[in-house]
Order: structure tokens, then sequence, then C-alpha cells
């Protein structure tokens, strides 16, 4: 496989993340309604967390220095872009936040302000995504490459809706757009410098910063959580949310990436 069809295949994995985007534009739906859709997304967003610190940490833990395998010399560098990713992650959307976003930071974001967070928090991690695919590409394992655009495409279909379903009724064909592109587009630059560059703490990093930005998102949507007005069906979305996501990767790992 060449590499313009890789780079291709890299952006169809990406733009995916679209597929998900419309439910933003569902006009005046009941509160309930709304309430679930939020708890949806909040749990795909709970799955994401688990996901890339699960994933960073297991590089954290292969690198720690034992009998068999593992150095000082590499380990640090791997430890220490896990902790910074996550510090950066968080701290940075709080001040890129309160400095373009909002004035008053004792108020909870609104609209699209909250789905852009939600959307830089979800590029981060496919910028990883798509590192692995190209660096699959790299070493010459197009069949792993090949299932990565896959799986990773059909995750990126659940992403799209946890950016957009809290906003749903309230955005504009714009911001589907520049979501989308913030979202999605990650996916392309990270199969492009994966093809080219290999580095574990690099990798680490994005998703520690993932990490990071996530914990700051949930701390958004949890209070919207505790005013739903029906908090059993709120918490069924939650875990719906959570095993949709799930399931997506669950389908990924099955197939072999």
């Amino acid at each position: 496989m060449s590499t313009p069809q890789i780079l291709f295949l890299g952006l169809i994995a990406g733009i995916t993340i679209y597929l998900g985007l419309p439910v933003a534009r569902i006009k005046n739906p009941p509160r309930s309604l709304q309430s679930f859709l939020n708890a949806v997304a909040t749990g795909i967003l709970f799955f994401l967390f688990f996901d890339v610190l699960s994933d960073s940490s297991e590089k954290v833990t292969k690198a720690l220095p034992t009998s068999s395998h593992g150095s000082l010399g590499t380990f640090i560098p791997v430890l220490l872009a896990l902790l910074i990713g996550i510090s950066v992650g968080l701290l940075g959307l709080v001040m890129f936040e309160q400095r373009f976003l909002r004035r008053d930071p004792s108020k909870m974001p609104a609209g699209s302000h909250l789905g852009y967070m939600i959307a830089a928090g979800i590029g981060m991690h496919n910028f990883s995504e798509g590192l692995a695919i190209g660096q699959a590409a790299a070493t010459g394992a197009i069949s792993l490459a090949t299932i990565l655009i896959i799986g990773f495409g059909l995750h990126n279909m659940t992403e799209g809706f946890g950016i957009s379903a809290p906003l749903a009724g309230s955005a504009s064909w714009a911001f589907v757009g520049l979501a989308g592109l913030i979202g999605g587009g990650p996916t392309f630059l990270g199969t492009a410098v994966g093809m080219v560059f290999h580095n574990q703490v690099i990798y680490v990093l994005f998703l520690s910063l993932a990490a990071g930005s996530i914990i700051y998102v949930l701390s958004q949507l949890l209070p919207m959580l505790r005013r739903a007005p029906i908090p059993e069906v709120a918490m069924a979305g939650l875990v719906l949310g959570f095993a949709i996501a799930y399931g997506t990767d669950l389908v990924l790992i099955a197939a072999g990436a």
C-alpha cells in the first residue's frame, strides 16, 4: 500500500467523526432527552479517559526497570511524559477557557464552548491513534494498519456523538464543521507523522494530554447529570455511552489490533 493510500485511509478514519456530529442539530429536544444525550456523551468520555490512561500507563509499566527489561533511560522520559501531559492537558484547557472562551470561571461553559473543549480533548486522543496507524504502516504491518483504520473510524463515530450530544438543538452547521476538524483532523495528522517519526515518549505525551483535558471536560459535564430531571434515565445513559464506546474498542481488539 502506497503512502498516499495510507494517508487517504487515515483521513477517512478521522472524518467518520462527522457521522455523530449532526446530533447537535436536533431542534428543541425535550429536557429529558437532552439529559439522556448528555449522559450518553459523558459515558463515552469516561471510556475514553479509561482507554487513554490505561494505554499510557501500560507504556510506563513496560519501561519500568526490572531484571528482564526496561531501564531508567527509557522509564524516566516516559513517566515524565505521562505526568506532564496530564498536567498540561488539564491546566492548559482551564487557562485557555478562562482567557478565550468566558470571563467568569464560576459559570458553566455553554453551547459551542463546551463542544469545542470536548473536541480538543478527543483530538489529542485521535492524534495518538493516527500515530499508531502511521507507525504500523511504516514498519510494513499493512494489515494491522488497515485494521486500525477501520477500528478507529468506527470508534470516531461514537466520539462525534460525544462532542455533539450536550449541544443538541443549540449548534450551527459551522460548529459541526469546525468541531469535526478539531476532533477528527488529528487522526490524519498523526498518521502522517507516524509514518516518518516513531517515538514512544511523544505517543505517551499525546495520550496523557488527552487524559488531562478529558478530566476537565468531565468536571463540567457531571454537574449537568446531577440536575437531570430523571436521575435513573441519566445513569442509564451514562452506562449506555460507556458500553457503546467500549464495544467499538472490543471490536478493534478482536480484529487483532
